[in-house]
């Protein structure tokens, strides 16, 4: 097996110009970790297992398990509704959308940008300065005053904003900024030494750029740009924690040990929750599966049963992959520092080839 998943990472470097990492582990086992690529293609400096890559939306899960944190404290229940934590008069938030509605995506308040309808999120910073958003506050005349797409618990739809809610829900309860309780709550407690919150204009080390291909009008490449300008500076709620492979193997491992939430409030983040269901179409062979969403992490059933549970980040210059399989406790964790949108998903791609290698059907 090992073999295999190292001809699918080697054929991705060469054919796709995947630059990251990638780490399979079964346990305490590693079934294969390699590098590719540079973090910095000015000094040709290269990628690590160490190197640190924006997470992108992988970073909900980490604000998911914040708020099933003060769940747990009993400062927080998933019935409460985020108009009676924050103030939000004036706004366009409905008084009926709930804890339990933002994380599962059931809310249905608009987004920023409305990705599932294929608005593309570094278009928000074309007419205003992405160094404007810095703090969680900062997000709410992005998406808090346009109408509501559906009435909550009625629908799902992927929202981003939906965990700047969350996130500024934990600030309100806890009278900490956000970065500050994950980091004190999550990472520190998880012994991941290497993840953090980066802000661009900041020195850092260890930390991947991230790059987008350009391209000329007949789809042939021209150059790579720097993703600088295509989103907040720091990361949020919803987006933007660095890390590296292996930190979140550890987070996906403590996490099941117990150690940051108790065994019944594990089990609720380990299981899907929203009720509404959509058939799964990717892999090869196909599999008569559905997706449902839990708190932040998505489910992919058979037959009822959890086959996976699974988080992915795309942004500019970002891709990234979190998956875990219960029956075999296995990870495949793939990120990424470069996107070619003229490909279709690369590291979406190279992450099914690695699981159908994987002994799960």
């Amino acid at each position: 097996m090992k073999e295999k998943i190292q001809k699918i990472c080697d054929d991705f470097s060469k054919e796709h110009n995947f630059s990251g990492t990638c780490l399979v582990k079964q346990g305490n086992d590693v079934i294969f970790s390699q590098a590719y690529g540079f973090a910095h293609r000015g000094f040709n400096i290269p990628n690590k297992l160490n190197t640190m890559f924006d997470t992108a939306s992988i970073t909900k899960v980490f604000t998911a398990t914040a708020i099933l944190i003060l769940i747990q404290k009993g400062l927080l229940h998933f019935e409460d509704k985020i108009t009676d934590i924050i103030n939000l008069k004036g706004t366009a938030i409905p008084e009926d959308v709930s804890i339990y509605n933002l994380l599962t995506h059931t809310s249905g308040i608009a987004d920023d940008a409305d990705e599932e309808a294929g608005e593309n999120y570094s278009d928000l910073f074309i007419n205003k300065p992405n160094y404007s958003i810095r703090n969680t506050c900062d997000f709410l005349p992005q998406f808090a005053y346009k109408e509501p797409i559906f009435k909550a618990g009625t629908n799902v739809r992927y929202n981003n904003c939906a965990f700047v809610l969350l996130g500024l829900a934990i600030e309100k309860i806890t009278g900490m900024d956000y970065r500050s309780f994950v980091t004190n709550n999550i990472f520190v407690p998880s012994g991941m030494l290497n993840t953090k919150f980066c802000a661009m204009d900041e020195v850092n080390t260890d930390i991947a750029e991230g790059y987008i291909g350009s391209y000329d009008k007949n789809k042939d490449f021209i150059k790579w740009s720097k993703n600088i300008y295509s989103y907040p500076p720091i990361g949020s709620p919803d987006s933007g924690a660095y890390t590296t492979v292996i930190d979140l193997d550890i987070f996906i491992r403590k996490l099941k040990a117990n150690v940051l939430l108790e065994k019944e409030y594990t089990n609720m983040i380990f299981s899907p929750h929203c009720e509404f269901a959509q058939p799964f179409k990717c892999g090869q062979p196909p599999i008569n599966a559905i997706i449902r969403k839990g708190y932040a992490f998505e489910f992919v059933e058979i037959d009822s049963h959890v086959f996976c549970m699974r988080k992915e980040g795309l942004n500019d210059g970002v891709g990234a992959m979190l998956s875990y399989y219960p029956d075999i406790d296995v990870t495949i964790i793939i990120m990424s520092n470069q996107t070619m949108f003229n490909q279709d998903c690369n590291v979406w791609q190279m992450h099914r080839k690695i699981e159908n290698q994987l002994p799960l059907i």
